[in-house]
């Protein structure tokens, strides 16, 4: 039986699995690997601590004072994001969750990323409510 995400360990073991996955992904992998040039030692705890932050309430992500909106639509300057890349993103990030987890707190963060991947469609297409599903 799987368990809910608990812990930071959680997390941090769910974003390497996820990162694993999309890194190599053929259709997202290029953005993470060419465009963003994603150094994942530097990245993981930080996107770790966005998601404690929202799962946990710890406010841990306001010490890197970072916009994600603006950061992705800088990565958008870069290549064009499309609806195509924010599905696959999020298909690649609820089958990660799903593999390792199960629970409210799974549940919860596979909703935020569908809303967050809605959000940042928006922003860079510049068309309000759009939906990657």
């Amino acid at each position: 039986m799987k368990n809910d995400i608990e812990t930071r360990a959680d997390i941090d073991d769910l974003m390497n699995r996820f990162y694993a996955k999309a890194i190599n992904d053929d259709t997202i992998g290029y953005i993470f690997t060419d465009v963003a040039k994603l150094d994942l030692e530097h990245h993981l705890p930080v996107i770790g601590d966005f998601w404690e932050t929202l799962l946990f309430g710890t406010g841990n992500y306001q010490k890197h004072g970072r916009n994600p909106l603006l950061i992705h639509a800088a990565l958008n300057e870069k290549t064009p994001l499309h609806s195509k890349h924010f599905r696959r993103w999020l298909e690649l990030f609820r089958a990660t969750v799903d593999e390792a987890f199960s629970g409210e707190r799974a549940e919860f963060i596979k909703l935020r990323a569908e809303a967050i991947a809605n959000r940042f469609l928006n922003f860079v297409s510049g068309v309000p409510a759009r939906s990657v599903n």
